[in-house]
C-alpha cells in the first residue's frame, strides 16, 4: 500500500522548492539584468560619440573631398575653356576653393591646393603670350590632377574607416547585449519549465488526466480508457466521461442520418435540389470574390417516359440509380452533382470555363450513350441524355440554372443526345 503524504507537508515541500527556485532565479536574473544595463550604457555612449563626433567628422571629410574634386574640375576647365574670360573665371573659382576653411584645415590638402593654384596661375601667365602653353604643360597638369584624385580617394577612405570603426564598436556592444539577453531568456525559460514540472507533479497531476480526456473527447476518437483509480470521486468522473462519449456517439449517428435524409436523394444517393442550390450559392460567391470561372449544367435523360411506359417504374428507378453511379464515377470529385427532379440532373463545375465544362460533359454524354444498363427483368438498355451548360460566374444561381435549362431544351429541340452551350447574357454579349 503506497504511503499517504500529508497535504500540508506536501504543500510545505512544494513551497520550499518554489521559494528556493525563485531565490536562485531572482539572484541570477538580477546579475544578468545588471550586465545588460552596463552593455546598454556602452551602446548609448558609442551612439552618442557616433552622433556628436564621428558624423560631423565624416561630413567634414566629405566636404573636403568635394572641394578638392571641384578644384580638380575647375583646373581641367582652365585647360578646356576656349576663351580667356572662361579661363580667368575658372582660375577665380580655383582661388576661392583653395582658400576654403575645410581645405586650409587639412595640411596635405592645403599644400596641394596651393600648388595647384600656383601652377594654374603660371599657366595662364604663359598663355597670355600664346596658347602653346596649354599644350606644353598639360602633361604636368595631368600629373597634378591625378594627385588631387588620389587625395580625394584617401580622404573619402579616411571618413569611411572612421565611421566603420565606430560602427564596429556599437555592433560589438549590441552583440554582447544580445548574447546576454539570450542567456536571460534561456534562464527565464528554464525557470518556467522547472516551475511547471513541480506544479504538475505536486498539485495538478490527478486532474490533468481528466482534463486531457475531456479536451480530446469527440465522436471521431475512441472512448477514453483510464488506468485504475483508488479515488472514488475520480473513478466516478471517469465513468461519467465514458458515458458522455457514448451519448455523443449516439447523437452523432442520429445527426448523420437526419442530415442524409435532409440533403440526399433517397433513390440515387446524390444531393437533392435544395442542398445543391445552397452549395452552389456558396461556390458562386467564392468564384465571384476571386474572379474564377464556374459553369452550371442541366441534363435530362432522353425518352425516359417511354422507358418507364415500356419496362415499368422499377426499370426507370434502376436506370436512374445506374446513371447516378456512372455520373459520380465520370465527373471530378470537386464537381457538384444533384438529382434536380424526376429524370433531370444539375451540375456545377468549379474552376472550369464553359469550354472546359463542355469537354467534360461531352465525354460523359458519349460514355453514357455507350453504356449498357441492366434492368431488373434481365433486359439491358442504352439511354442518352441532353445537356445544357451556362457560364455562372457573374450570375445568381437561379438565373444560371434558368439559362442552362434553356440550353437543355435547345438540345432537345435539336434532336437530343447532345451538349448545347447557352449564349452569354445580353450585357456580356454587348
Amino acid at each position: 500500500m503506497p504511503r499517504m503524504i500529508d497535504p500540508e507537508q506536501r504543500g510545505l515541500q512544494a513551497g520550499r522548492a518554489f521559494g528556493l527556485l525563485a531565490g536562485v532565479f531572482v539572484l541570477v536574473f538580477g546579475i544578468v539584468v545588471t550586465l545588460l544595463a552596463l552593455d546598454q550604457r556602452r551602446v548609448l555612449d558609442n551612439t552618442s560619440r557616433l552622433q556628436d563626433t564621428t558624423v560631423p567628422e565624416i561630413i567634414r571629410y566629405q566636404r573636403l573631398a568635394r572641394n578638392l574634386e571641384q578644384l580638380r574640375q575647375e583646373g581641367e576647365r582652365v585647360f578646356s575653356a576656349v576663351t580667356p574670360e572662361s579661363r580667368q573665371q575658372a582660375l577665380f573659382v580655383v582661388t576661392l576653393v583653395a582658400s576654403h576653411p575645410s581645405i586650409l584645415e587639412h595640411r596635405e590638402a592645403a599644400g596641394l591646393s596651393g600648388e595647384t593654384e600656383r601652377f594654374l596661375s603660371d599657366v595662364l601667365r604663359q598663355a597670355s603670350q600664346g596658347d602653346s602653353a596649354f599644350k606644353t604643360r598639360y602633361d604636368e597638369w595631368q600629373r597634378l590632377s591625378n594627385r588631387l584624385s588620389i587625395l580625394v580617394d584617401d580622404i573619402s577612405i579616411q571618413g569611411v574607416n572612421q565611421a566603420s570603426s565606430n560602427l564596429r564598436e556599437v555592433a560589438a556592444a549590441i552583440g554582447l547585449a544580445r548574447q546576454k539577453l539570450f542567456v536571460l531568456m534561456a534562464l527565464a525559460g528554464l525557470f518556467l519549465l522547472i516551475f511547471l514540472f513541480l506544479l504538475r507533479q505536486h498539485l495538478i497531476l490527478p486532474l490533468q488526466r481528466i482534463d486531457r480526456s475531456l479536451s480530446e473527447l469527440g465522436v471521431d476518437r475512441p472512448p477514453p480508457v483510464f488506468p485504475p483509480s483508488a479515488m472514488a470521486e475520480i473513478h466516478a468522473v471517469e465513468g461519467a466521461i465514458g458515458h458522455l462519449h457514448s451519448l455523443l456517439m449516439t447523437n452523432e449517428q442520429t445527426r448523420l442520418e437526419l442530415e442524409t435524409l435532409a440533403n440526399r436523394d433517397g433513390l440515387t444517393g446524390l444531393i437533392n435540389r435544395r442542398h445543391f442550390i445552397q452549395m452552389a450559392e456558396n461556390e458562386l460567391l467564392r468564384a465571384q470574390r476571386y474572379q474564377r470561372p464556374v459553369t452550371i449544367g442541366m441534363a435530362d435523360l432522353d425518352f425516359f417516359k417511354r422507358l418507364n411506359d415500356t419496362y415499368g417504374h422499377a426499370a426507370g428507378d434502376a436506370v436512374l440509380r445506374a446513371f447516378a453511379a456512372l455520373l459520380q464515377d465520370s465527373l471530378r470529385a470537386s464537381d457538384l452533382l444533384c438529382r434536380y427532379g424526376g429524370e433531370e440532373f444539375a451540375f456545377l463545375f468549379p474552376e472550369s470555363t464553359l469550354a472546359e465544362a463542355a469537354a467534360l460533359a461531352e465525354r460523359f454524354r458519349q460514355r453514357c450513350a455507350d453504356n449498357d444498363i441492366l434492368l431488373p427483368d434481365g433486359h439491358s438498355v442504352r439511354i442518352t441524355l441532353s445537356i445544357g451548360l451556362a457560364e455562372a460566374g457573374d450570375n445568381p444561381v437561379d438565373l444560371a440554372l434558368r439559362r442552362a435549362d434553356e440550353a437543355l431544351y435547345q438540345a432537345k429541340r435539336q434532336g437530343r443526345n447532345r451538349v448545347v452551350l447557352a449564349p452569354p447574357p445580353i450585357d456580356q454579349a454587348g
